[in-house]
């Protein structure tokens, strides 16, 4: 347990070590590669666990220091913050807004408005573990994505200085003792995070705080004096603990929890072994790793928009020649932030005074609150476009009525119930009359999408019927299609749906599921701005559980005498579609985005072969759109003026409608069975 003097012991003076900023090289270069896309660097995301622990270092020692010597200041504290991190901030933003007002689709623009405010309110973590839902911007499509770890130690700063001062003032002899606990309580947390709620873990400040704890940790105890062998041999053990995961981790390791503690800790050995000679020591204290450690908080700062608005520009991934581009570009700013903006506003007079400082700084958070506030009530402002882009990009918010709440389940759960499942209280397909339904509409997201053509035209045959959907739900009950998350929570609803068909004696159920990505487990790669049809879909073969599972279903119904109608899924295009069209008329590019023909019927050919299978053994009708959606030469996103999809997969209510055609041959069986059903003597 440290005592007052042997934690004043450790904090004598402001010694500079040129090492630590050798170190920030370490960090911020992995991270630069990593986002650029070179895979050598596959764990390159460590660099931001590197700087949190560097960051609870440089805290920990200056208000220790300080407290030591009664100079102490709150005021002082976030005044120095405000310097260090506001102008170079403020003004990355400033810049990302300009590219983003030209490059960006409303919606884009819209989450790029929300961002813009979370960074200026440091809260940019926050959000972004709240944007992971089902139909969410992917992430490299958010120019501001970065600052999440921003947020994080700005909230750090606004606790732990408080925490330290009363933990000084009150429990002076036990201060390494609590931290050490705050710190093994937060890694168990983020230990049982990782598996539990990733998401969260990743991104929220008390499941990543011991990672800052550690650097503080360094800080408070008490340094043995090691011989000059020694410190070398820490040293070298710590950065070893650093560059391994940057090579051996991936996106796909569980993180931060325990994989985390390996780069944690490496760093931590680094700056508490302070190597003053041997090949470590001109590693990290070379001039050219101390310069890249220097302009480190602006490098990490302008590289991730530098990348996002590259690719936006190319329209695709970038090449091995554009990430070089990339890099170089964003040292060019880094250089040129760092020099103009960093540095005067740290050590120049450009600013001096404490209101000036607390003024201009208000002002730069205030502003940001207003245009995210503007930028999202006028939906991303549309306006900024063509007024063809922006006829084109309406599709966008062209949803179905079927995918409301009263008629629908989303991913969580949130919408339909089961219980109102079983009372039979669903939004009607067709026409509205007292009499019982003659047939069922049953599926996911991708039936929802689809029903409207089946309401006209059941409408224009004066035919009604049910509809009853989940997200992410096909109609296979009992049937491992995915994860096993993503099974369980479908089980209670597709029972309900099964009881409904029992208690209503359905004489016909349209079954309509995602199903290429049921069969293979897998959307399409690099689905969104991105996509690019060169590079080939997930063959992989997961229909065994599906065929089991349908072909259970179709033997259930046809036993109780429900016919199945299997829909078979509508083309995947890959682009979100109205926002592709709208770039392409923006661009000067052909409006002809969808993929090869031979790339959409490799793509569904596994699924089409266990539709047509299961429908030939069970006698079950099959519904086709690929016949009217697709000529000899490719599938179509367009149909006579009409944007047929919102999204990438999903159809826009009018372009479902503008398919009512393709369901009048079914629907006129459904009528003569439905009728034939009526009329027969039931047992």
């Amino acid at each position: 347990m440290a005592t007052g003097s042997s934690v004043a012991g450790t904090h004598q003076s402001f010694e500079y070590r040129p090492d630590l900023d050798g170190l920030r090289a370490v960090a911020i270069l992995p991270v630069l590669l990593f986002h650029a896309g070179f895979r050598s660097f596959s764990g390159g995301f460590v660099g931001v666990d590197v700087f949190f622990v560097l960051s609870g270092f440089f805290m920990a020692r200056i208000i220790l220091t300080e407290l030591e010597r009664g100079s102490f200041s709150f005021g002082a504290f976030y005044l120095r913050r405000m310097r260090r991190i506001f102008p170079a901030l403020f003004s990355m933003i400033a810049v990302s807004t300009v590219a983003a007002w030209f490059l960006l689709m409303p919606q884009e623009f819209r989450y790029f408005g929300d961002s813009v405010q979370a960074a200026a309110l440091f809260t940019s973590n926050i959000l972004f573990r709240g944007e992971s839902g089902y139909f969410d911007v992917a992430a490299e499509m958010k120019p501001l994505l970065h600052t999440w770890s921003l947020s994080v130690e700005e909230q750090f700063y606004l606790i732990f200085p408080v925490a330290v001062f009363l933990g000084y003032k009150f429990a002076r002899r036990h201060i390494l003792t609590v931290v050490l606990v705050v710190t093994l309580l937060s890694f168990g947390a983020s230990t049982w995070g990782v598996a539990h709620a990733p998401e969260k873990t990743f991104y929220l400040l008390h499941f990543r705080v011991w990672e800052l704890l550690t650097g503080a940790l360094v800080a408070i105890a008490p340094r043995p004096a090691y011989a000059a062998r020694g410190s070398k041999a820490l040293a070298a053990l710590g950065l070893l603990a650093i560059l391994l995961p940057v090579f051996t981790y991936s996106p796909d390791t569980p993180f931060p929890g325990p994989h985390a503690a390996v780069p944690c800790l490496g760093t931590a050995l680094v700056i508490h072994a302070h190597c003053r000679g041997g090949l470590i020591a001109r590693f990290l204290g070379n001039p050219v790793s101390v310069f890249i450690g220097r302009i480190s908080y602006s490098l990490y700062l302008w590289h991730w928009p530098t990348i996002v608005f590259l690719r936006y520009g190319l329209g695709h991934e970038l090449t091995t020649g554009w990430a070089l581009t990339a890099v170089a570009m964003s040292f060019a700013l880094a250089y040129v932030s760092w020099k103009f903006v960093e540095q005067p506003a740290r050590y120049g007079g450009l600013v001096s005074s404490r209101g000036a400082i607390v003024g201009v700084s208000s002002a730069a958070i205030g502003s940001a609150v207003v245009f995210g506030s503007i930028v999202n009530g006028l939906q991303g402002i549309p306006q900024r476009l063509p007024e063809e882009a922006r006829t084109l990009y309406q599709a966008t918010y062209d949803e179905s009525r079927f995918s409301s709440a009263r008629c629908f389940a989303d991913t969580n759960g949130e919408g339909l119930t089961p219980a109102q499942i079983r009372r039979g209280k669903l939004c009607r397909v067709g026409v509205e009359t007292a009499s019982e339904p003659q047939f069922l509409v049953w599926g996911d997201s991708h039936a929802a999408a689809i029903a409207p053509a089946i309401d006209v035209a059941a409408r224009q045959m004066g035919m009604s019927g049910m509809f009853v959907g989940r997200a992410s739900c096909p109609p296979l009950p009992n049937t491992d299609f995915g994860r096993p998350a993503a099974v369980k929570r479908c089980i209670e609803h597709n029972s309900a749906v099964m009881s409904l068909i029992e208690q209503k004696k359905f004489a016909f159920v349209f079954m309509v599921g995602y199903w290429p990505k049921y069969v293979h487990r897998a959307g399409l790669p690099g689905e969104g701005v991105f996509f690019d049809p060169r590079v080939k879909p997930s063959w992989t073969d997961w229909s065994a559980p599906v065929k089991a599972g349908l072909n259970t279903t179709l033997t259930k119904l046809a036993r109780q005498g429900t016919k199945a109608v299997l829909v078979m899924d509508v083309p995947e295009m890959g682009y979100e579609v109205p926002e592709a069209l709208a770039r392409a008329v923006v661009s000067g590019r052909s409006l002809d985005i969808a993929p090869p023909l031979d790339y959409t019927k490799m793509r569904q050919a596994l699924a089409r072969r266990v539709l047509e299978e299961a429908a030939k053994s069970s006698g079950a009708l099959v519904v086709d759109p690929m016949s009217v959606m697709c000529d000899a030469a490719k599938c179509h996103v367009m149909r006579k003026g009409t944007v047929l999809y919102r999204d990438g997969d999903h159809l826009s209510a009018k372009g479902a409608e503008s398919l009512s055609a393709l369901f009048h041959p079914v629907l006129h069986i459904v009528r003569e069975g439905a009728q034939s059903w009526v009329s027969a003597p039931r047992s």
